[in-house]
């Protein structure tokens, strides 16, 4: 147990004494307690007193803590319940090796590379076919990688601990559900925020463009029969865009020639884009607009799943389309139901953005709607 004064490692008592009442200070293990009482609300005592530990290298927040004491006249131990600020060390960079990063992005090699053996319409059955397979493979993991990567080194810019990308494998069609990183701590402000979010996008639509000019330039392939059961992939306004600006074909009169699979690398970094830009939860649309809107974005992520649902039912009972290719938008309108019900991201400080992010952010929506098409792939 330790005085109010001891030192601790941790910002003085004195520097936070006009919003939080401290009566002790204790440490355990890697995390130290102020216990007290607040004398201001918690919105106004967390931004007054993170700053503070942040300097200090420790993330806060304030908590109830059961606390066990020893009576001294009977020496019966007693639980009883404080308020406590509780700080945690935090860690901006890596920890060691990232094991679970590598093996994740290991086995998402293999599935991308077996994924794209039937893109090539290529022979599996010899185990070192699934090599000649590796344009596909960096290209689609080129473009997640490099999305995640975008948000990663904003996240390190703004000292905000995150990790390194974990990339999510499934043997079929795409051989991977993309790639995540994972937030440890809390956004400081509206401008980290928009800045961690919007660099993910862009990053991977500059990839996504570059992956998909270099895939109109190769060699088309000749596959006999639906790939995945895929009969088509439809390209969104921004790949027809590339295409007649490099002059190059996405269609072909021949039967069974399709675009080089190094193109549908670029589509799956399209499309993942448009799916991270809902304005909802914690994608990245939902990062965006939480920064530009302040809280009126739970107003627009609370019309998202209706969107999706309206848009599905239209094409599946208006335009007819089979409900195996239209099933995606109901998915999403049920995951997004969940992401606007876990909320956005709260920065510590709640300033409006300046004009330049404003302007910014409503390009990165309008590249996001040129990566929009309302059938993505028709099945079988």
């Amino acid at each position: 147990m330790a005085g109010t004064d001891e030192p601790v490692g941790g910002p003085p008592a004195e520097a936070f004494s006009s919003v939080f009442d401290v009566t002790e200070i204790r440490r355990e293990d890697d995390r130290l307690l102020y216990f007290g009482e607040p004398t201001v609300s918690p919105a106004v005592l967390e931004q007054h007193v993170w700053p503070l530990f942040r300097e200090h290298g420790y993330e806060v927040q304030l908590a109830t803590v059961s606390d066990d004491e020893t009576d001294p006249i009977t020496g019966v131990e007693i639980s009883t319940e404080r308020q406590a600020l509780v700080a945690e060390q935090r860690s901006i960079g890596v920890d060691g090796v990232p094991w679970y990063n590598l093996l994740f992005g290991l086995l998402t090699i293999v599935t991308t590379l077996y994924a794209g053996l039937q893109w090539y319409g290529l022979d599996g059955s010899d185990p070192t076919t699934i090599l000649n397979a590796w344009p596909f493979a960096l290209a689609v993991l080129g473009v997640l990688g490099i999305h995640e990567l975008g948000h990663y080194v904003m996240s390190r810019y703004h000292r905000v601990s995150a990790s390194l990308p974990y990339f999510i494998p499934v043997p079929t069609i795409f051989g991977t559900m993309g790639a995540v990183i994972k937030m440890k701590g809390r956004i400081p402000s509206r401008k980290a925020l928009f800045d961690i979010g919007v660099a993910g996008p862009l990053a991977g639509l500059i990839a996504a463009v570059v992956v998909t000019t270099v895939g109109l330039q190769l060699n088309p392939v000749t596959v006999e029969g639906p790939i995945y059961q895929i009969q088509n992939l439809n390209y969104p306004p921004l790949i027809q865009i590339i295409a007649v600006a490099t002059d190059s074909q996405l269609t072909f009169a021949e039967s069974g020639q399709r675009v080089n699979p190094v193109v549908v690398g670029g589509w799956v970094g399209m499309f993942v884009t448009f799916l991270n830009l809902l304005p909802v939860g914690q994608l990245d649309g939902g990062h965006l607009l939480r920064a530009m809107l302040g809280k009126r974005q739970e107003t627009v992520a609370a019309l998202v799943p209706a969107v999706l649902f309206v848009l599905g039912s239209y094409l599946l009972f208006v335009r007819e389309f089979a409900l195996e290719s239209v099933f995606l938008w109901f998915f999403w309108g049920l995951i997004t139901i969940g992401f606007a019900y876990a909320g956005p991201a709260h920065p510590i400080r709640d300033e409006p953005l300046d004009s330049r992010r404003i302007a910014i952010g409503v390009i990165t929506f309008v590249l996001g709607l040129l990566c929009f098409t309302p059938v993505p792939f028709q099945l079988v």
